[in-house]
């Protein structure tokens, strides 16, 4: 983990904080199948799709809870309004450097297989270049100023997603 060199107060600048932005995309993607219910591929009731899109939310709320955990142990805000204190780079962030919103997309996909609502899972797309140009990007060029090397160096090992 890297200290923040310049103790600066700025933040990412983001669109909109993402849990707001996943949770309008399953309000969006429920309230769309209300209106006009687009056919799951697996038949209604299945009890496979109950499993899959349990796996995938339990896959997700790990994935979600150790990114979470490795912010809080490092003393850095979780929030995307506030400033980083800290480059997090252990743990599961030594995977991927994007854990948590990884494990948002695995939970909202599981909640759409779960709900077998074919919307939520269309709406996947939009909200994968949402959070990847209107947060992640931001986010990215927000560490990079504020961590310099550390930062690059961090990018060069760690893959974004997986």
């Amino acid at each position: 983990m890297a200290m923040d060199p310049a103790g600066q107060t700025d933040t990412a600048g983001v669109i909109a904080r993402p849990p707001l932005l996943f949770l309008a995309a399953l309000l969006i993607g429920f309230v769309l199948d209300r209106l006009l219910r687009l056919p799951f591929p697996v038949a209604e009731n299945d009890l496979v799709t109950w499993i899959i899109g349990g796996a995938l939310m339990l896959i997700g709320f790990a994935l979600f809870a150790a990114g979470i955990r490795n912010f809080l142990r490092a003393e850095t805000p979780v929030p995307t309004n506030e400033p980083t204190r800290v480059l997090v780079t252990t743990g599961i962030h030594g995977w991927t450097r994007n854990p948590i919103y990884l494990g948002m997309f695995l939970i909202y996909g599981g909640i759409g297989v779960a709900a077998q609502n074919m919307w939520i899972l269309v709406l996947t797309l939009p909200l994968a270049i949402l959070i990847r140009y209107g947060v992640v990007a931001r986010e990215e060029a927000y560490l990079e100023r504020r961590f310099g090397d550390a930062y690059r160096d961090y990018r060069q090992r760690v893959r974004r997603w997986l």
